[in-house]
């Protein structure tokens, strides 16, 4: 069992460490602040392969395993967490598009999904239908030359700056469909911009479906096969996510380290209080264990166990928790300055907490977790 990452991945980490530096880490909080969504910023990013990082070299995209993705992830949400959750819900889509997309639709969109000079968005959540997925109302009635899809979805990310949605919705009582719909198809339409706690530098809205008339060759996958797709997408969605909080939690935990050596109270520096040193440890510990536990779950959907659900489940949970509490000790550690806007630490906080939501609730975690290992009496963990 080797810990060591490869050298094509300190390549791979060392481009995004770069990238992070120069574009993302400078310009987030005022992104933040001014609730910009950084498109060319992102094309940029494509331009690096960082928009198609598990998308089939086939297709113009990186062809990387989940592993090599997750440490990319977590690099680049050292300096932006919004812009690269953002990335990684690109990627999922993208991934879907060319793994299961017809060959005349895949030939029409990856050239410019691949490195980001369209964008996407993926919709699968409804106002009424959140953790419990399967009470999609969103209908894609048959005709004879496609599908008419009528419904809407909510809190979709990018809703209104992408180029192209990926939707599940319903054929028939028991079995669904994924639909790849061009932004500008007629009767889509975005309710209004939500107001969010964090994630402000990238726009969330309701998005409508009236009657939008869509050709077969749209369908991803087989009809029926909808749901199926959607949950295989979101295991990789999952570690995406956890890999952001990671990475929030890792650039928090670094520049507290710097502040509790630095930083006088009573003539010492508050390194040398035990209070301080205990909690700073907990942070420690606690942001190792999380990343092995992501690192292992990646591998674990790379090599394709039948675990990998149960596992990429386990790491969205406990990285997610764990990192959004690393951030929050960073600002209590930070006292009164910690909670302005002047550091990034009340940003961070913001930022990780709907990570706990997002890609099913942590709550929801938990039931996957307990239904797989209740049913299976053999622990291979």
């Amino acid at each position: 069992m080797d810990f060591q990452p490869t050298p094509e991945q300190l390549d791979y980490i060392g481009l995004a460490t770069k990238f992070c530096q120069t574009e993302l880490e400078p310009h987030a909080a005022q992104w933040d602040k001014m609730h910009y969504f950084p498109e060319d910023v992102i094309k940029r990013a494509g331009q690096l392969g960082f928009c198609s990082l598990y998308t089939d070299a086939q297709y113009g995209g990186m062809g990387l395993s989940r592993l090599d993705s997750v440490l990319i992830f977590e690099t680049l949400a050292r300096g932006c967490t919004a812009t690269t959750a953002m990335l990684t819900i690109h990627n999922m889509v993208t991934w879907l598009v060319t793994t299961y997309g017809q060959a005349d639709f895949v030939q029409a969109w990856a050239p410019t999904l691949v490195t980001g000079q369209t964008l996407a968005s993926y919709c699968l959540t409804e106002p009424h239908a959140g953790s419990d997925a399967a009470a999609l109302t969103t209908l894609a009635e048959r005709c004879d030359d496609g599908y008419r899809l009528s419904g809407s979805k909510a809190f979709i990310s990018g809703a209104g700056a992408t180029d192209l949605l990926v939707v599940i919705a319903r054929t028939s009582a028991d079995a669904y469909v994924a639909l790849a719909v061009p932004a500008n198809t007629p009767g889509v339409s975005y309710g209004q911009l939500e107001q969010k706690m964090g994630w402000l530098s990238q726009p969330t809205r309701t998005v409508h479906f009236d009657d939008v008339r869509l050709p077969r060759y749209h369908r991803l996958a087989e009809e029926g096969k909808g749901f199926q797709l959607a949950m295989n997408a979101l295991n990789g969605g999952r570690l995406n996510i956890a890999a952001c909080s990671l990475g929030t939690a890792q650039a928090a935990l670094e520049q507290t380290q710097h502040y509790v050596l630095e930083r006088q109270q009573f003539k010492r520096s508050l390194g040398d209080f035990q209070s301080v040193q205990f909690k700073f440890a907990d942070m420690v510990t606690e942001l190792s264990a999380a990343r092995q536990l992501l690192y292992y779950a990646a591998w674990k959907l790379d090599h394709d166990t039948p675990d990998k659900a149960a596992f990429c489940a386990m790491a969205k949970r406990y990285v997610t928790d764990i990192g959004f509490e690393v951030c929050n000790a960073a600002l209590q550690l930070h006292g009164g300055y910690g909670y302005l806007k002047d550091y990034p630490f009340e940003r961070y906080v913001r930022d990780t907490r709907v990570h706990q939501i997002l890609e099913g609730t942590n709550e929801i975690m938990r039931l996957i977790i307990a239904k797989y290992w209740l049913q299976n009496h053999r622990f291979v963990g």
